[in-house]
């Protein structure tokens, strides 16, 4: 059972956020924990100059978000304990049925993804530890070389692909 900081439990429905989480506001944690996923989809999406993606390319990307459990890093350890704990609720039921509609880009729009990588940074730079925030980073831009890097043949990095982690590595202040 999760208590809050006073030793009461959490109000009714609601779990106690990990300290780690305290630190930022909703939308800024909702950036930070969406982030991995987006990456997942813009890496395994087709794209012109990139060989098709199967699924061992959404399989990488899963297990490279997973990783994130067993990082020295208290960041991207709730990072990753959020967006498990999203998967485990249930989706609101919608006027189209169950799960949310997208409005905006299309979430595999790289130039979108990018933009967000650079407000990401950002906002780590304001609020995290620099450790943290290091090892975030870090951890989003493997994400997204595993699935680059899913091909079951071997075969190197498309010159898309590496186009895609530079830009990556650039936007996460990596570079």
């Amino acid at each position: 059972m999760s208590h809050s900081l006073a030793g009461e439990p959490p109000a009714a429905g609601r779990r106690a956020a990990p300290l780690t989480t305290a630190a930022y506001s909703a939308t800024e944690w909702d950036l930070l924990t969406g982030l991995p996923g987006r990456v997942v989809t813009v890496a395994a999406a087709p794209a012109p100059g990139r060989p098709p993606r199967g699924v061992a390319a959404g399989l990488a990307g899963l297990e490279a978000v997973a990783a994130g459990r067993a990082f020295d890093s208290d960041l991207v350890r709730a990072v990753v304990a959020t967006i498990y704990a999203r998967h485990d609720e249930p989706a609101p039921p919608t006027r189209t049925g169950w799960g949310r509609r997208r409005r905006g880009p299309a979430p595999t729009d790289p130039v979108v993804l990018l933009a967000d990588c650079r407000t990401a940074t950002r906002v780590l730079r304001r609020r995290a530890d620099p450790a943290d925030s290091a090892a975030y980073r870090q951890w989003v831009q493997s994400v997204a070389a595993r699935v680059c890097r899913a091909d079951p043949g071997g075969a190197p990095l498309s010159p898309v692909d590496q186009r895609l982690l530079d830009l990556l590595g650039v936007a996460l202040g990596l570079r």
